[in-house]
């Protein structure tokens, strides 16, 4: 099990790497088509949530822990009213125009501001969406979108990815993880080991 400290530097490193490829967006990519119904900016905007909810959530402790860990958290989050795709589509539209006349700065505003704010920080109980996690907890779930969502952001705009092997491998970790919950472990398994296909729309979310 990682530490708060290992589990922070790997959360920032796929922030600072989400921001990086933010940056290099050509001008005429964030009017261009992200992921799904989002347009670049949408995407970014999505994507910024990952951050923003880390700073939201370190301002309203929890005296429990409801969610045990990053995967129980996706479990729990798929079955709450506001998980609906349209508000997460309606979400992500905000947060992009949120991002104002200047998103790539905006953004890595955002990405510096808070991963500054984990400085020295304690594992404290923090109050989320799922309700109360310890923040070591939650901090995965973070990375884990900030790598999928930078890949999208990557393959959108063709810009090349090569997201850091820590983050990247705790967001395998995780994905593989959800897929054991899910019943999907075997599946998953023989098709990354060249001996089965997925199914179109094969997602171990919930």
């Amino acid at each position: 099990m990682s530490s708060l400290g290992e589990t922070i530097e790997v959360f920032t490193a796929a922030a600072r790497w989400t921001g990086e490829l933010v940056r290099d967006l050509p001008e005429a990519a964030w009017s261009g088509p992200g992921l799904g119904d989002w347009d670049m900016r949408a995407l970014v905007g999505h994507t910024s949530r990952a951050l923003l909810t880390v700073e939201e959530y370190l301002r309203t402790p929890a005296d429990r822990a409801d969610a045990a860990s990053a995967a129980e958290y996706y479990a729990r989050v798929g079955a709450i009213p506001n998980a609906n795709p349209d508000a997460v589509l309606r979400r992500g539209i905000d947060a992009g125009a949120a991002l104002g006349a200047d998103p790539s700065p905006a953004f890595e505003a955002i990405v510096n501001r808070v991963t500054g704010s984990l400085s020295g920080i304690d594992d404290r109980s923090i109050t989320t969406v799922v309700g109360g996690m310890r923040l070591s907890d939650y901090l995965p779930t973070r990375t884990f979108e900030l790598i999928v969502h930078g890949l999208d952001i990557a393959r959108a705009s063709g810009l090349p990815a090569a997201p850091p092997l820590p983050a990247l491998r705790s967001t395998l970790e995780l994905a593989a993880g959800l897929a054991l919950d899910s019943g999907t472990g075997a599946e998953l398994l023989l098709a990354i080991t060249g001996r089965g296909v997925l199914p179109a729309g094969f997602s171990v979310l919930p």
